[in-house]
């Protein structure tokens, strides 16, 4: 690339394929990316696993300077400098682990232009001798990793993030671009707001994680159930999350006295002891690591298969960073939370002394947590909408209640119905502990003075506990045959209640604790495992350990357990078939290839297998569909483009690149379901892409390309492939 002209999104995908291995952006990657090419500021939320890194990474190789990275921990950036070494990619992080004389090296490679990513702590960055030197060199951009700490209203506040805000006024010409997995819509303002962010691009991607399957056990007996679940998971990494340390230290030692390999991790161990810990679970030399919500936020792992909660954790959008700390490679996996109502009065109490505003806050996101534990919607629906976003009607087929495994009461219309009919004769004018007494027939004075011990509907639940008959009223209103009002919570019957009441429509009510019973494990579909030799993915990964502890990286930074299970499908056998895999760049081919492909011939022909079986054809779509990118230049975009508009004439009237109207142009023809391309490309280069396309197959654009002798360009290449697409879906 010209380093005196600007990056284009070519540029981007080349960049992304020679370092990395990937061909295709991944949902708003595109967008991000050029945000940062472009210099505007930007907020990205993406999901865990969403590939939120490349966003910034990538352009930092595109760009003149050098890009600053603030990152909250020294393993999290040491994690990611070793990932970007072993793509080939000079980076380097500065830290109170890091010699004088090594400083001096660093700030000498950034000085030359060797050095593309320097990663800091929020206070080293902010440091006058830092911002000094930043400002005698030429800074691409900055981007705040984990900026949902700037945010007093995030789960996660740290003081020192707000100071940032400095940032704009020393580098009043450099792109900020603030970076999370976890932010509500107040969440994002208040991130933009804090940095002084200039009319930012506000990108959220969805907030769902499909490859995740979400289960909500009841706790009867936590090591058993807890055991169950390691035990199906066997020889694969996961992480058992608990609240108090006394619980992780008895955990660790049941599972290590039943013949698991398990680790503790807490703040009461030795800084050696957890250094220790996280690096034999990292290198795969133990499968478990029982721990503190600390756990997890300093590594980068994406191979980690399972995630249990051992007890409720203290908010939605921390079960939503803990448990998204599975499947970060995109491969299924499993999170399980082994609920007790208790766990709700546990954290209230250690919340208790925490400032006002604070502490409303924290119960506001501690009580989502609640409704989604005793919920019987799908849960992917309900964390995403916590989050301000709606996956439709369709079942996810990877939660308890999608996949069918939720205990219900089976009387669940007489049930609802009584509940309902309480709420009405105590005349609607109550909260959900009230109407709860009444039913169960308690003698609370409140309940005497008003004369409800006298109603019809007055102890027809006394066979429940007052909290059974609490949350099915929580379940009620979730469903929305309840609307609660005013400050107070009043309950409202709804139209849908009024239905219930007609006995039109059925609730769904989990059995109360205690009740419950063990249902089998029906497993959701589409787990990524079609076509992979299992004999020869776990010969693979004994290879992959030993190249790690070569090198004393990560195994999972070697290669990804999806890039794995593709050579365990492909089979490669050569170094130019090794390099179609996903996830293999230049660097790792040249550091792997000869021994991952002289292993899987060798594999092969032991087990008589055939080797090198590629595909050649255009990759399937995603389960189901992300939530519409919230732009609202997208959405012009899209209006125009229904008006038969061209990418030049879009780009004019919305005031965006070229390239960032092209990304918007093929999301409208998928979504739209738009089959002919020729409103923007010729009928005969159509005919011709189509043609080579029919000869190249789909493994890359670049063969396509090639074999038009580069007479057309990539945009109208992705154009006819889009719209290809939508004449092979259903």
């Amino acid at each position: 690339m010209d380093s005196t002209s600007p990056a284009s999104t070519e540029d981007l995908l080349a960049t992304m394929h020679k370092y990395w291995g990937y061909e295709q952006f991944r949902p708003l990657q595109r967008e991000a990316m050029e945000s940062v090419l472009e210099d505007r500021d930007s907020v990205v939320v993406m999901p865990t696993g969403g590939g939120k890194s490349l966003c910034y990474q990538v352009p930092a190789l595109c760009k003149p300077g050098v890009a600053v990275i603030a990152s909250p921990l020294i393993s999290l950036m040491k994690d990611q400098v070793d990932a970007l070494t072993a793509c080939g990619i000079r980076a380097a992080c500065i830290n109170s682990t890091v010699t004088p004389a090594e400083r001096r090296s660093i700030a000498a490679d950034i000085r030359s232009g060797d050095t593309k990513l320097v990663y800091l702590a929020p206070e080293r960055l902010l440091s006058d001798r830092t911002l000094d030197f930043l400002s005698s060199v030429d800074v691409s951009f900055f981007a705040i990793d984990e900026s949902h700490c700037i945010s007093e209203w995030g789960h996660d506040f740290r003081p020192e993030y707000r100071m940032m805000r400095m940032l704009k006024d020393r580098f009043p010409g450099v792109g900020i671009h603030a970076y999370t997995a976890t932010a509500t819509q107040r969440v994002r303002s208040d991130i933009a707001q804090q940095l002084g962010l200039v009319n930012p691009e506000m990108l959220v991607g969805s907030f769902d994680r499909p490859n995740l399957v979400y289960r909500i056990q009841r706790r009867k007996d936590r090591f058993a159930q807890i055991q169950e679940i390691v035990s199906r998971h066997a020889n694969e990494s996961g992480i058992v999350y608990c609240i108090r340390r006394t619980d992780v230290e008895s955990i660790a030692q049941q599972l290590n006295d039943v013949g698991i390999k398990a680790l503790p991790y807490h703040a009461g161990l030795s800084d050696e002891e957890r250094q220790k810990h996280q690096e034999d679970f990292i290198q795969e030399r133990a499968d478990v690591v029982v721990a503190t919500v600390a756990f997890g936020m300093g590594i980068d792992k994406s191979n980690v298969r399972y995630v249990v909660h051992a007890g409720m954790p203290k908010s939605l959008e921390s079960y939503q960073q803990e448990s998204g700390r599975a499947g970060r490679d995109g491969l299924e996996a499993e999170c399980v939370l082994l609920y007790s109502s208790g766990d709700l009065v546990t954290w209230k109490r250690m919340l208790g002394d925490l400032p006002d505003t604070a502490q409303q806050a924290a119960f506001h996101s501690l009580e989502a947590l609640d409704h989604f534990c005793i919920g019987t919607e799908c849960r992917h629906k309900m964390l995403v909408s916590y989050f301000g976003q709606d996956l439709g009607e369709a079942e996810c087929e990877a939660c308890d209640v999608c996949l069918g495994t939720v205990d219900l009461v089976e009387d669940g219309l007489i049930l609802g119905q009584k509940i309902l009919s309480c709420i009405v004769r105590t005349g609607e004018r109550f909260g959900a502990d009230h109407n709860a007494k009444v039913l169960c027939g308690s003698r609370d004075k409140r309940v005497l003075e008003l004369g409800h011990d006298e109603l019809s509907t007055y102890g027809l639940l006394q066979d429940q506990s007052i909290r059974a008959v609490r949350t099915w009223i929580e379940q009620l209103a979730g469903q929305r045959f309840l609307a609660k009002t005013g400050e107070f919570n009043v309950l409202k019957i709804t139209e849908s209640g009024r239905q219930l009441l007609r006995g039109e429509v059925t609730p769904k009510l989990t059995k109360p604790d205690g009740d419950a019973e063990d249902k089998p494990k029906r497993k959701r579909k589409g787990d990524d495992w079609e076509g992979v030799d299992r004999g020869l993915f776990e010969s693979l990964r004994s290879l992959r350990r030993e190249k790690a502890e070569e090198a004393g990286i990560p195994a999972y930074i070697v290669f990804g357990d999806s890039s794995l299970r593709e050579m365990a499908r492909h089979r490669p056998s050569t170094i130019e078939s090794f390099r179609l895999i996903k996830g293999v760049g230049d660097k790792k081919c040249q550091d792997y290839g000869e021994a991952f492909t002289k292993h899987i011939a060798n594999y092969c022909q032991a087990e008589g297998v055939e080797v090198d079986a590629l595909e050649t054809e255009v990759i399937a779509a995603p389960r189901r569909e992300a939530p519409k990118n919230q732009s609202p230049k997208l959405k012009d975009a899209f209006t125009l483009f229904a008006k038969g508009k061209t990418v030049d004439e879009v780009a004019a009237i919305i005031e965006r690149a070229n390239s960032t109207v092209q990304g918007y142009l093929e999301q409208f023809i998928k979504e739209q379901k738009i089959d002919d391309p020729t409103a923007w490309v010729t009928g005969e280069t159509a005919r011709r892409i189509e043609a080579a396309i029919e000869e190249c197959g789909l493994r890359a654009l670049r063969p396509v390309y090639e074999h038009l002798g580069e007479e057309v360009t990539y945009e109208e290449i992705r154009i006819v492939v889009a719209c290809l697409q939508n004449r092979e879906s259903p």
